[in-house]
C-alpha cells in the first residue's frame, strides 16, 4: 500500500497479504483463507513479544467471500508491516537477469535504507553482505532458543533487513526433537530445527552470488570476499546459540565443558520426548527455588530427570540477577499448534474470542498470568498437530 515513517524515525512497508493476485502469484488466485491470516497475525505478535527481529501484524480482516483449497472456507486478508519486503530472492532475480545495473541500484537503495552506516565504507556491498549474515546468525539463534521452526526457509523468505518473514507452515515445537519438522511440503527434513543454521548459509550463499558482480573487480577477487564474509556465519551463530541457552540455563558460557553439557541435554531432551518450552519454565521455576517434582515429571524415566538435574546443580552458579535473565528469557507461553487450530477453527465459524484472548496472554509470555495456566500445557493425544500449511 504505501511507505510510512512511524515515530520511532523507522521507515515501514504497509502491505496487504492474501489480497488478490499478484506478478509473483504463480498461477494461483493470490487469496489467502482466514487461517493462515490468524496464524500469522498470532505468530508474529507473539514473536515481538519474544524480542524477535519480525513483520508485524497491524490487521486481520476477513473478506465476506469464500476460496477454496479443496474444501470452501471463509477467505481473509493480513495487513502486515515490516521494515522491508526486500528478500534474498529480490537480489537472486536481477543476478538471473543479468542486470548489473538493476542490482547496483538494488543494493544502493538497500544500503540507504537499512544499513546506511556502511555508504562510505571501502566496499559497501561486501559490508552489506556482512551485515546481513550477522543478522541472520542472531535470528536463527533466537527462533532456535524457542523451539521455533519456519518451516519454508528459501531464498524469497529471507528477508534482508533481518525480520522473520512470512509465517505460513511455522510451528513451536512441544516435545523436542533436533529433526523435527511440521511443514507439510518438507518431506526429506531440508528445514527441519537443527537445519536452519545450515539453511541460512544456504541462503546467504545465493545472496553472495547474486552480489559477485559488484564485490570485486573479477570473479577470483569477489568469490575471495564472498567465501571469507560467508566463514563469519557459523562463528557468529555458534557465540549467539551458546549465550542464549547459557542463559536459559543460568549457566556461563566459559564453564569447562559448557558446549558437551548443551549436547547432551539436547540428547536427554530427545530420548525422553520432553516439551521444549516447559523444560526451561519449570528449570526456571527451580532455579527459583519454587518445585523441582514439576521439572523431573517432564521425564518418562524420572531418575534420568534427578540424575540431570543433579548434574545441572554442580554446574551452574546462581545468583539473582541470573535468575532474572532466566525469567525473562524463557517464555511460560507459546503459540502452541493446538491453540492456533483452536482459534482458526473457531474463526472460520465466525467466534474471534479465542483468538482475542490467545493475543491477549501473548502480549506478556514471560509473566505468569492468573486463570490462565492451562494455557501452559501441551496438547492432549487427540490434539497433537503434526502438519502445518503454507497460506496463500
Amino acid at each position: 500500500l504505501g511507505e510510512i515513517v512511524g515515530p520511532d524515525n523507522i521507515r515501514r512497508d504497509i502491505v496487504l497479504k492474501g489480497s488478490g493476485p499478484t506478478p509473483y502469484s504463480r498461477r494461483g488466485d493470490g487469496k489467502s483463507e482466514l487461517g493462515p491470516v490468524l496464524r500469522e497475525y498470532i505468530v508474529s505478535e507473539a514473536m515481538a513479544a519474544y524480542g524477535v527481529p519480525t513483520t508485524r501484524a497491524l490487521a486481520a480482516l476477513t473478506t465476506g467471500e469464500n476460496v477454496v483449497r479443496g474444501e470452501t472456507l471463509p477467505g481473509g486478508v493480513l495487513v502486515r508491516v515490516a521494515k522491508s519486503h526486500v528478500r534474498v530472492g529480490t537480489f537472486q532475480h536481477f543476478y538471473a537477469d543479468r542486470d548489473i545495473d538493476g542490482l547496483k541500484t538494488l543494493t544502493d537503495y538497500i544500503i540507504a535504507r537499512h544499513f546506511p552506516h556502511i555508504k562510505n565504507n571501502k566496499n559497501p556491498p561486501l559490508e552489506l553482505l556482512n551485515a546481513v549474515i550477522a543478522d541472520q546468525a542472531n535470528l536463527m539463534a533466537m527462533w532456535m532458543g524457542l523451539g521455533f521452526i519456519h518451516g519454508v526457509m528459501n531464498t524469497d523468505n529471507m528477508q534482508i533487513a533481518g525480520e522473520t518473514l512470512d509465517y505460513g507452515p511455522c510451528a513451536f515445537m512441544d516435545d523436542f526433537h533436533p529433526q523435527k519438522v511440521f511443514s507439510s511440503i518438507d518431506h526429506h527434513g531440508r528445514y527441519a530445527w537443527g537445519q536452519q543454521p545450515h539453511m541460512a548459509v544456504w541462503n546467504l550463499t545465493q545472496l553472495a552470488q547474486s552480489l559477485s558482480p559488484l564485490l570485486g573487480t573479477d570473479e577470483s577477487e569477489a568469490a575471495l570476499l564472498a567465501q571469507k564474509a560467508l566463514a563469519g556465519f557459523n562463528p557468529l551463530f555458534n557465540r549467539h546459540f551458546n549465550q542464549l541457552f547459557a542463559v536459559k540455563m543460568g549457566l556461563s558460557v566459559e564453564q569447562d565443558r559448557f558446549g558437551e553439557f548443551i549436547t547432551s541435554t539436547f540428547k536427554i531432551m530427545a530420548e525422553q520426548e520432553i516439551d521444549f518450552t516447559l523444560f526451561f519454565r519449570k528449570l526456571t521455576q527451580v532455579a527459583s527455588n519454587e518445585e523441582t517434582d514439576g521439572f523431573t515429571n517432564l521425564f518418562q524415566d524420572v531418575s534420568i530427570g534427578e540424575a540431570w538435574l543433579k548434574q545441572w546443580q554442580q554446574n551452574v552458579k546462581l545468583s539473582d540477577a541470573k535468575i532474572s535473565s532466566m525469567k525473562k528469557t524463557n517464555p511460560i507461553y507459546i503459540p502452541r499448534n493446538h491453540r492456533i487450530e483452536q482459534v482458526i477453527q473457531a474463526g472460520r465459524r465466525g467466534d474471534f474470542a479465542p483468538f482475542e484472548r490467545l493475543i491477549e496472554i501473548l502480549k506478556t509470555p514471560y509473566k505468569a498470568q492468573k486463570g490462565h495456566e492451562e494455557m501452559e500445557n501441551p496438547p492432549n493425544p487427540d490434539e497433537i498437530i503434526t502438519q502445518t500449511f503454507c497460506g496463500t
